[in-house]
């Protein structure tokens, strides 16, 4: 399964990069499987230490940290020699924080050992890490799952998405039944969403109903398990969950700014923080803060007390949502139809790497997303359908003059003056 992720771990072995490689990232978003991929590619040996496998390996790191001290001990309980050049693969190293540690002596150590971590829930453990943190001696990448552009690829669908993005640099409207095409592949994806086992199970015969409701609870249930075994104590648990069942009704409210007491009766920050934090951290979902004003750079002028939540994958908010594929592909309205439209698009942008927020300086204007680009601040709108009246955008464009918008909605790519029009199927182009 082709994942651009790839790209991220190819350049850090290339440029002989000392800092070992930390990835962090949702459950089963295939951390472990690239990880592994690309050892096999790039080396021609290399070790694979899995901390929850086997309790035995955080031994090694009991007494000395020196890398050949460590290395020794994980060859004896290995039963094989791992020299110098032999890359090393710590998985769920969140398990192991004297190893997590190790990894500034790794880094310091006349020897360029390629050391590659990962864990399921290593986000939250580095937020919350107790020991002494290598500071400036890791790299850190988030992955994240499938964008729409890989779900195409991993469907057999190479050739339309080359010609959604060839489309998209000429702004030419496609074919009709190229457009109806992708349009048709892009709400499966609203249902199936990028988690590589779901994805792999619809390759199967591309056609959602094959894919069964019972993969997204099981993975909602080992999101549940990892809460239970990595937090504090069982109330903080029951506060993750409950600001994470929040989401799909505060994204279907009118204003879909994150509000506390919809989690629960005269809740505050002080109360549900921290969970936010947690979940953040666990790659569970994407927060997007209010930016206050359009100058560059927006980050100056963000409000992290005002920001919105979205979950990272649009299958599972469709699955929370409980909608059914008949709702994604309706024309008539949906309470949660926009917001998952809306988390989509998020997503998208999310997996890209982009700087962006909302914008929403008064009760009558919102703009759903402003992108910081080089060439100045770029407004979206995310339409949930092919209605084109755009107040608040309009608006915008009126009073800020940016030198691009886009508008995002099922119509086909086209542009009048500096709005662009952008099929939501080509979101990950932008």
């Amino acid at each position: 399964m082709y994942r651009k992720f790839m790209e991220q771990l190819l350049s850090w072995e290339q440029n002989k990069t000392k800092e070992p490689l930390l990835i962090t990232g949702a459950r089963q978003v295939g951390k472990t499987w690239i990880i592994k991929e690309f050892c096999k590619e790039a080396y021609s040996d290399y070790a694979y230490i899995n901390f929850e496998e086997r309790e035995d390996f955080a031994s090694a790191f009991e007494g000395s940290l020196t890398p050949k001290d460590i290395l020794r001990t994980l060859g004896i309980l290995l039963d094989r020699k791992i020299s110098e050049t032999t890359a090393i693969f710590f998985d769920e190293i969140q398990l192991c924080e004297r190893a997590i540690t190790s990894l500034k002596y790794f880094c310091e150590a006349e020897e360029n050992y390629r050391v590659i971590c990962a864990g399921s829930l290593l986000g939250v453990k580095l937020k919350r890490f107790e020991g002494s943190f290598p500071v400036g001696k890791v790299i850190i990448k988030h992955m994240y799952p499938l964008d729409f552009e890989e779900f195409l690829i991993a469907t057999g669908d190479e050739d339309l998405k080359n010609m959604i993005y060839e489309h998209y640099l000429s702004l030419a409207p496609l074919p009709n039944g190229i457009h109806s095409k992708a349009i048709n592949k892009y709400h499966d994806y609203l249902f199936v969403g990028g988690m590589p086992k779901i994805v792999e199970t619809y390759a199967l015969t591309k056609d959602v109903m094959n894919v069964p409701s019972e993969m997204f609870e099981n993975l909602r249930t080992a999101y549940l398990a990892d809460m239970s075994k990595h937090v504090k104590n069982a109330p903080e648990s029951l506060k993750i969950s409950e600001v994470y069942n929040s989401i799909p009704r505060q994204l279907a409210n009118e204003n879909p700014k994150f509000k506390y007491k919809e989690v629960k009766n005269n809740a505050n920050k002080r109360d549900y923080l921290s969970a936010i934090d947690w979940l953040d951290a666990a790659g569970m979902v994407i927060k997007i803060d209010n930016v206050e004003m359009i100058a560059s750079p927006l980050k100056g002028y963000e409000n992290t007390d005002s920001f919105k939540l979205y979950i990272s994958d649009p299958g599972l908010l469709s699955n929370l949502c409980h909608l059914r594929m008949s709702d994604i592909i309706s024309s008539e309205h949906n309470i949660y139809k926009g917001s998952v439209i809306e988390n989509y698009v998020i997503s998208q942008f999310t997996v890209s790497g982009k700087s962006f927020y909302y914008f929403k300086p008064s009760e009558n204007m919102e703009i759903d997303v402003v992108l910081d680009e080089d060439d100045g601040i770029i407004p979206c709108e995310i339409k949930s359908g092919r209605h084109k009246r755009s107040k608040s955008l309009n608006n915008y464009i009126e009073k800020y003059n940016p030198v691009r918008a886009y508008r995002l909605s099922e119509l086909n790519f086209g542009q009048a003056q500096n709005l662009i029009s952008i099929p939501l199927y080509a979101a990950f182009c932008i």
